[in-house]
């Protein structure tokens, strides 16, 4: 550990709570400006900045700031890294030996509960709301802890034991994922990304939630298929491999880039069967022209991102036009309705933990759509294999309870003369 460490955390902390890129890209810039730098200590800066952005409002409480430079103090205090001695030395102008002895202390007990849980005030209260206090901590502390490594096997290319082999024999253990068939999980967070198995097309990155999405919209081969916010691609991908690569899939996103660095993971995935549209919005004209011509539309809708905070810790403390979002979610799931054949399928799907976002924007298009109807999750999940309680109508996946990220999804069937 040296001052150059300690600053260089400073300087990231600063640059993220700026706001203008996220906390990965931040920090691969600085990196590539410090090519000097071992890969241990990135791992170093990354684990304080990454311990910070998880804690920081409990890390604020404790250094009495909520500047980097007492942020930084307090997250190397707490990680065992440094004393307050060396922390004066390295030119931390603050009270160190406060921080350090607020540190030993912790937080005391009547504390609130978005103090401890390190959440800002709207979404400790949303949740307190939804759960209940004591099941928001326990969602709260899931959320502050990192996120497992899962892979999605390729089934056109490989099998779940065959790959499982395969890593092993490399050095990269990993087991199978408890509720995805298709899924593989490493503690490990050390990138695959060079291995002979992922530029052959055997497995993608995929956590085994976002799997459970593409399981539920279940497409079949030779049927059409639309991903209508395909984004960077992850489900699109396994669309097209439970199809078999037979049939029809147009992935659509407002991001024309996003599309474009798709295609080489459609060639490496060995999925010839997709065709990437982009769109201005969901009222595009390209949209309209296929009125009616699919068997299954995914909604991988635009959110808060609430269910990825394991990943992406620094969205909490962004600001967050809610209303907007919801505006959007409800525009998608009506566009998407029009695309659904008679008989068809829509899946609702969001990486958000909030009900506004979830069923309740269900409830809501159920009530402008009555062509549509529910479907009990546990019906398609059980055709995937997977034994999932018959009581929940809905797919909540929530960190402290499945081990997944938060996600929510909806199966809603389109009568057949609807």
């Amino acid at each position: 550990v040296r001052p150059f460490h300690f600053q260089l955390v400073v300087d990231l902390l600063t640059a993220i709570a700026a706001g203008t890129a996220p906390a990965d890209q931040v920090m691969h810039g600085a990196f590539r400006q410090h090519r000097q730098m071992g890969g241990r200590d990135r791992g170093l800066v990354a684990e304080t900045v990454y311990h910070v952005l998880r804690h920081r409002r409990r890390l604020a409480r404790l250094a009495g700031s909520d500047a980097a430079a007492a942020l930084a103090a307090a997250a190397w205090l707490e990680l065992g890294l440094v004393d307050s001695d060396t922390l004066t030395r390295f030119g931390f102008t603050g009270d160190a030996r406060a921080i350090a002895h607020a540190v030993n202390e912790g937080l005391p007990a009547d504390a609130p509960f978005a103090d401890r849980a390190s959440l800002p005030d709207w979404l400790a209260d949303a949740l307190s709301q939804q759960f209940g206090e004591s099941e928001a901590a326990a969602l709260a502390d899931a959320l502050n802890r990192p996120a497992p490594v899962d892979l999605r096997v390729n089934p056109l290319k490989t099998t779940r034991e065959a790959l499982a082999g395969v890593l092993a024999a490399s050095g990269h253990p990993a087991v199978p994922t408890p509720w995805s068939p298709q899924g593989l999980r490493r503690e490990d967070r050390a990138p695959l990304f060079n291995l002979p198995a992922f530029r052959e097309g055997l497995f993608e990155v995929q956590d085994e939630g976002s799997q459970l999405i593409g399981l539920l919209t279940a497409p079949q081969p030779g049927e059409r298929v639309l991903d209508l916010c395909a984004g960077a691609g992850g489900k699109t991908l396994h669309l097209g491999a439970l199809m078999q690569g037979r049939g029809a899939i147009v992935a659509c996103d407002v991001s024309a880039r996003r599309l474009d660095q798709l295609k080489p993971r459609l060639a490496r995935a060995g999925l010839s069967n997709v065709r990437l549209t982009p769109i201005r919005d969901e009222n595009d004209a390209k949209l309209k022209r296929l009125r009616g011509g699919f068997d299954r539309v995914l909604v991988d809708a635009p959110c808060s991102g609430t269910g990825t905070l394991r990943r992406n810790p620094d969205i909490k403390w962004r600001a967050l036009e809610l209303d907007q979002l919801l505006r959007t979610q409800a525009a998608l799931l009506d566009a998407a309705a029009r695309l659904v054949k008679p008989g068809g399928r829509l899946v609702y799907a969001t990486c958000s933990l909030l009900d506004a976002e979830n069923a309740a924007q269900i409830d809501a298009f159920l009530a402008r759509h009555p062509e549509f109807r529910r479907m009990p999750v546990a019906d398609s999940l059980r055709e995937a294999g997977i034994d999932w309680p018959p009581t929940e109508t809905d797919l909540r996946l929530l960190p402290h309870r499945h081990g997944t990220d938060g996600f929510y999804a909806a199966v809603l069937a389109r009568g057949e003369t609807g």
